[in-house]
């Protein structure tokens, strides 16, 4: 079983940055599309990039020039590097494998962004 593990979230003030990890145990993370989600309080949980297997990255629109997402085989992790932080990009973020419009794994714990205004 697949377990995916989240880290790297905290309070910054706008502006800041942070960089976030997943990792995962029981799968190659490299061998797939990895994705990460994002979910405010009282909000869906939406899509924030993705990067695939040859290593082709996508955005959503309110992330799109703040946000890498990136990856690094040695270490089986996937990474969100987040610059110029917003109190909208406040939510707890989570990773997964990307399987066209779904997702493939169990969702993890996440890790908490908080960015202060």
């Amino acid at each position: 079983q697949v377990q995916l593990v989240e880290s790297g979230g905290g309070l910054v003030q706008s502006g800041g940055s942070l960089r976030l990890s997943c990792a995962a145990s029981g799968s190659t993370l490299i061998f797939y599309a990895m994705g990460w989600y994002r979910q405010a309080p009282g909000k869906q949980r939406e899509w924030v990039a993705t990067i695939t297997s040859g290593g082709t990255t996508d955005y959503a629109d309110s992330v799109k020039g703040r946000f890498t997402i990136s990856r690094e085989s040695g270490k089986n992790t996937v990474y969100l590097q987040m610059n110029s932080l917003k109190p909208e990009d406040t939510a707890a973020y989570f990773c997964n494998r990307v399987v066209g419009r779904d997702v493939r794994y169990s969702w993890g714990q996440g890790t908490q962004v908080t960015v202060s205004s």
